[in-house]
């Protein structure tokens, strides 16, 4: 669908005016995110102040919204736990996306001192929690307080319902939209103490789930994403990079679109301009461009290009060669090392073990597959910038345009769109810079769309992996020493989830070890946990099948388990009734899973054609601790997602390179799972805790390659140490 938008017209300061009502605004201090009254705002001299909650006199209550929607609802959720504290009727509440300022609506970076916006990771419910539900409270103090000025009683006699404050004593009802009629905004607004925040017990919202605001316009057809926008003037562009990776050592280097990287040093430049509808070829600094009136003709002229590119860092890369060489630099005593643990006395423990291990595993490349292609308009007007685009961090796409344009970031404006999927592609705002650079060229509004071929040329991709883990178990088979390293490129994108605080083995040694190749590279949905999970599951479980344990047993006998983890076995035992016969050519594995500050255990049930070498998962059950569940069915609707994203990962998806090309072009060779394969049965449960809420978003997906290899072990008798597990693998695998 196409929509024709119209230019913003109205300034922040001049919506505050413009507003009947009440207005409460967001300020940013030492101490995070804060409510303060638009009186008080206005006197913070170059304070960044902007709208967060509006009470209009009709009783309509807008929330602003930091959740960047792409189907895992956190454009909803986030208003919810401040609706829940301001105990507001959720029929009147109106969400509209917040403004891209992470100084104003950012979270305070777990990892920095940084304020930021981006939704990844699994982080939005968590990191915004505690501060929304303070701002939340504080609105409610306020409405109270006008009320019972009003009727000249104690605030503390008061209470609220849904949007109405209420005086017990003489059944007195006053709507929050017949306050904000009248009231004030107190400077400074009242403190509020987290003790009084509600009980869990008298929550109206949280816990009991509301409808996603963004489900009907998805319906209908009526929700824009960036690829709808059309703007006057508009035109069409569409690129070509070095085929050839040229990303600098660090994961972020390759993200900046002003950054030289294996440019073009000569095209068909006069071929390609004679082509119909094409305004011009745009020479950046790391690819080319062509601009025409219409995207075909765009397309058209992209693939008539003949470029010929500079040398690039990856030039003759061979991913299949880079990872066997991964093995030897594993094994060389010399190699650059980076100690990411260290625990205890590791070779006492394996000097006096009565019985040691030693597996390995690898992992290939993996795409992140969004379904909608890359894209974003921008529109330059004088020494002022537009930008829409689906993000999982508006800032940095922001960040990226400003960048590109040489302005501050406050001369961009960031309309925030819909994502056709994300899994920490679009979070980086690469392209919206590289479409910002050419509409500074053309000097016309441009839409620019990478083309499935130019998104898989380009990566980014998960890292390729091996790993190296050595366990030491004592005369009662108790797991005393650990040692797990990685090897690869990606740095930190390679280290997640290769910890193991779950398991208490007292003697640890967890390493890295690091490669560069020129390959870009980003976050993928889970990260390192998907092959780290893996590696350190698979060797559990074959530690539990030597000693001849049950492998959940063996975790609770054996591996020390923590007991918020132990409560997930035991709650995903009781789910799959684990110890039930199944039916023939069928078995079950169960492997931990850990992302994002939640912990879970998940069993699958698989069986095999032995001909073709496809695995069958019939059924998945996972029980998960995510701490409080703000939206039960997204909640769920997250896990079950991760869950299909982690098996079409683990089953089919692999990118390969010869050349330092790569070899993949679209979902033709690039296979991702079908509806048909899809598992008869998903079964999610979550832990009843009170805890703060955790990640959700990812969970479900790093317990799957080790629980469908466990599975294969207890079918076949045989281990797969390499993902995916193609039917190529299993094959192999079956004859070992």
């Amino acid at each position: 669908m196409t929509m024709m938008l119209k230019t913003p017209e109205l300034s922040r300061r001049g919506l505050l005016a413009g507003l009947g009502g009440m207005t409460f605004c967001l300020a940013l201090s030492s101490n995070g995110i804060s409510l303060v009254s638009e009186a008080q705002a206005t006197t913070l001299a170059n304070a960044q102040v902007t709208p967060w909650v509006r009470i209009a006199p009709d009783g309509t209550v807008t929330i602003l919204t930091a959740g960047a929607e792409m189907g895992q609802g956190s454009m909803t959720g986030l208003p919810v736990i401040l609706a829940e504290e301001l105990d507001c009727d959720w029929s009147k509440v109106k969400i509209e996306w917040c403004p891209a300022d992470p100084a104003v609506y950012g979270y305070k970076d777990p990892f920095g001192p940084s304020q930021l916006m981006w939704i990844v990771g699994s982080r939005a419910t968590q990191l915004y929690f505690n501060d929304l539900r303070k701002a939340g409270a504080q609105v409610r103090k306020v409405l109270i307080a006008n009320a019972a000025q009003k009727w000249g009683v104690d605030a503390s006699t008061l209470k609220t319902e849904p949007s109405v404050v209420i005086n017990p004593a003489n059944g007195a009802r006053l709507s929050y939209g017949e306050i904000a009629a009248f009231g004030t905004i107190p400077s400074p607004l009242p403190e509020v103490d987290p003790k009084e925040f509600k009980a869990r017990k008298d929550f109206r919202l949280i816990g009991k789930g509301v409808p996603r605001r963004d489900t009907p316009s998805k319906v209908n057809g009526t929700a824009q994403y960036a690829i709808d926008v059309k703007l006057p003037g508009m035109v069409y562009a569409s690129t070509l990079h070095s085929p050839v990776h040229d990303a600098g050592p660090k994961v972020w280097d390759s993200i900046d679109p002003t950054a030289p990287a294996a440019p073009p040093e000569s095209w068909n430049d006069a071929e390609v301009k004679a082509m119909p509808g094409i305004i011009n070829i745009v020479k950046l600094p790391n690819g080319l461009a062509v601009v025409a009136e219409h995207y075909e003709q765009a397309k058209a002229g992209r693939d008539a290009l003949k470029v010929k590119w500079s040398k690039a860092k990856a030039d003759g890369f061979d991913s299949d060669k880079a990872l066997e060489s991964y093995v030897k630099i594993q094994a060389d005593p010399n190699a650059q090392v980076a100690s990411l643990e260290k625990k205890g006395d590791v070779a006492a423990a394996f000097a006096g073990a009565a019985k040691t291990y030693k597996t390995a595993f690898r992992s290939d490349y993996g795409y992140h597959a969004q379904m909608e292609p890359l894209n974003a308009v921008v529109r330059i007007n004088g020494d002022k910038a537009e930008v829409w685009e689906g993000s999982q961090a508006p800032d940095e796409s922001r960040k990226a345009v400003a960048k590109a344009l040489g302005f501050k970031e406050e001369q961009v404006d960031f309309h925030q769109c819909y994502m056709g999927g994300g899994f920490g592609r679009r979070s980086i705002g690469d392209y919206a810079g590289e479409c910002a650079l050419i509409a500074k060229d053309i000097k016309r509004p441009v839409k620019l769309v990478w083309t499935r071929e130019e998104d898989m040329a380009q990566g980014m991709f998960r890292p390729q992996s091996f790993q190296c883990l050595e366990a030491a178990t004592d005369a009662s088979g108790t797991v005393t020493g650990w040692k797990h390293c990685v090897v690869g490129e990606g740095q930190f994108l390679l280290i997640t989830g290769i910890k193991i605080p779950y398991y208490g083995v007292p003697n640890q040694q967890i390493e890295m070890r690091g490669v560069s190749h020129g390959i870009r590279l980003k976050h993928w949905r889970s990260v390192g946990h998907v092959f780290n999970t893996f590696a350190i599951e698979s060797t559990v479980d074959q530690m539990a099948a030597d000693a001849g344990m049950d492998p959940i047993e063996f975790r609770f006998q054996k591996m020390a388990i923590i007991p918020k983890a132990r409560k997930c076995f035991e709650t995903v035992a009781q789910m799959c009734d684990w110890k039930a016969p199944r039916p023939a050519g069928h078995a079950l594995g169960v492997s931990i899973t850990e992302r994002s500050g939640s912990l879970g255990a998940g069993v699958v049930e698989i069986s095999i054609d032995r001909t073709s070498g496809k695995i069958k998962v019939h059924k998945v059950w996972v029980a998960v601790d995510g701490g409080l569940i703000v939206q039960p069915g997204p909640a769920k609707a997250n896990v079950e997602s991760a869950i299909i994203y982690g098996l079409s990962g683990v089953l089919h998806e692999r990118i390969s390179m010869k050349d330092g090309v790569v070899e993949q072009s679209n979902f033709h060779d690039y296979n991702v799972m079908r509806m048909s394969d899809l598992p008869d049965e998903m079964h999610v449960q979550f832990v009843d805790v009170d805890t703060r809420p955790t990640g959700l978003g990812e969970i479900g997906n790093p317990f799957i390659a080790g629980a469908i290899s466990n599975a294969f072990f207890r079918l076949t008798g045989k281990r797969l140490r390499h993902l995916p597990f193609t039917p190529e693998r299993v094959l192999e695998a079956l004859k070992a």
